[in-house]
């Protein structure tokens, strides 16, 4: 995400960073909506977007976790889209911040506008928000899109469900870019930063130690994090976790001096989970996470008890793209009913799965129920093994299409590859086009056993 102050700011797509001048904050006067229970207090700022600024355990109201030193902080909502830059006419932005395009956030903006909250509700068990937010590099510039968060609370986590609804005049489709799911910033004494990224979850493997500095470094941590957790803690352990179900790659490190400093204190940790999207003009979005506070242990047991260990992966098309995305391709866009139909936008068609886990061993092959156009003469499906940064070309099968235009049950035999083994994180389809235009239309992809042949 973004900090502000004597601080560096992410250039997400060029994967650098770049010093700041700070943005002198406006006055602020928080307004507090909280709820509790025996276990935490979680308090959300009404006068900024309603996004999370304090957690503490109900046992010490002192120890809140949350830093809130600038409005790009918090625990909050953060999107990303195109056009890069995004600088409407007549609007000024900070230069500083160019290369972030399109991005509403909960808080703010980096000049100290902060987000309107439309409607609020808080029923004692549960705080819901609805509100309009503010672009990061402009100034006073509400995003064209609404977004609801629902937070309730269970024991030591805090339960979120959060939706974007956008609204955009420009109907372009703009290349998927990775979301912040959500962005979450603590305090200077959380600044050890723990997470599993190993080829055995689920089973209390060794944890690793993510030790990056962005003021050293220049450039947050991203790593595979194979159990869907991470958690900034104290030197005694304990502290803040974040789980995602559906991201797999997480982003963080720590800023500053560790150990001393409080919400309003430069000095702070970052998580977010991750997972590229593409927003569409007029998407309905949503995704949920949880906070855990607690020992890693806790946490940690937390993230098992939500834990859904599977054989195969099934995506289905039927509402939404399931975290598929494209290089060199769209698709028809918003709504998403029962298919996705993809185009091609340049030389080379390539089309993305989310990131998972799955043991090779566990699935052999891949099906997926397809049409082709006449223009597409095969196609190549390639897969990503844990550890590896991109795809290799050695690791691939190609496999001929029938090019009707009508759908077709395809089964594609990895196992037959010498190459495929391992822990397997990622697939993508390349299609080749003798002419143009061409299309692709996906209904389903199966990753798993022999999925066509019935079971005797």
């Amino acid at each position: 995400m973004f900090l502000i102050g004597a601080e560096m700011a992410f250039a997400e797509d060029a994967g650098s960073f770049s010093v700041t001048t700070a943005t002198p904050r406006k006055s602020h006067v928080a307004r507090m909506s909280y709820i509790e229970n025996g276990d935490i207090r979680l308090g959300i700022d009404l006068n900024l977007g309603g996004a999370i600024t304090y957690l503490a355990p109900a046992t010490n109201y002192e120890l809140n976790a949350i830093n809130s030193s600038d409005w790009g902080r918090q625990v909050q909502l953060s999107y990303y889209s195109g056009p890069v830059p995004y600088h409407p006419p007549g609007i000024a932005m900070n230069q500083s911040w160019h290369f972030i395009g399109w991005n509403p956030i909960q808080s703010g903006d980096c000049y100290g506008f902060e987000s309107q909250v439309l409607q609020h509700t808080n029923t004692g068990k549960l705080l819901y928000t609805k509100l309009i937010p503010m672009h990061w590099p402009l100034k006073n510039f509400p995003g064209e899109c609404e977004c609801e968060v629902w937070l309730e609370l269970d024991g030591p986590v805090v339960k979120a469900r959060c939706r974007l609804t956008n609204q955009r005049p420009d109907q372009t489709q703009y290349r998927a870019r990775t979301q912040e799911l959500p962005a979450v910033y603590v305090n200077a004494p959380f600044y050890r930063l723990l997470t599993y990224r190993g080829d055995k979850p689920f089973t209390g493997d060794a944890l690793a130690e993510i030790t990056n500095r962005l003021d050293l470094e220049k450039h947050w941590a991203q790593w595979t994090a194979t159990e869907r957790w991470a958690a900034q803690v104290n030197d005694a352990g304990w502290g803040l976790g974040v789980w995602n179900p559906d991201a797999l790659v997480f982003s963080g490190g720590f800023f500053g001096k560790s150990g001393v400093g409080g919400p309003q204190d430069s000095p702070t940790g970052y998580i977010a989970p991750n997972r590229p999207d593409i927003l569409d003009h007029n998407i309905v979005y949503d995704y949920h996470y949880e906070l855990i506070l607690g020992t890693v242990a806790e946490i940690r047991a937390e993230a098992y008890r939500r834990a859904v260990q599977t054989g195969s992966l099934t995506y289905r098309f039927e509402r939404d793209r399931q975290g598929w995305y494209y290089a060199d391709a769209t698709d028809t866009g918003w709504p998403i009913r029962g298919e996705i139909s993809i185009h091609p936008a340049g030389p080379r068609p390539q089309i993305f799965s989310p990131d998972f886990f799955i043991r090779a061993a566990a699935a052999p092959q891949v099906t997926l129920e397809a049409a082709f156009s006449k223009d597409c003469t095969n196609a190549t499906v390639l897969w990503r093994r844990l550890g590896e940064k991109d795809f290799v070309k050695t690791h691939a099968r190609d496999f001929a299409v029938v090019s009707d235009g009508q759908f077709h049950a395809y089964q594609i035999n990895l196992a037959a590859s010498t190459e495929y083994g391992g822990v397997i994180t990622q697939l993508r389809f390349d299609v080749w086009l003798a002419g143009k235009p061409a299309q692709m239309r996906l209904k389903s992809v199966s990753l798993g056993p022999d999925l066509l042949t019935p079971k005797k």
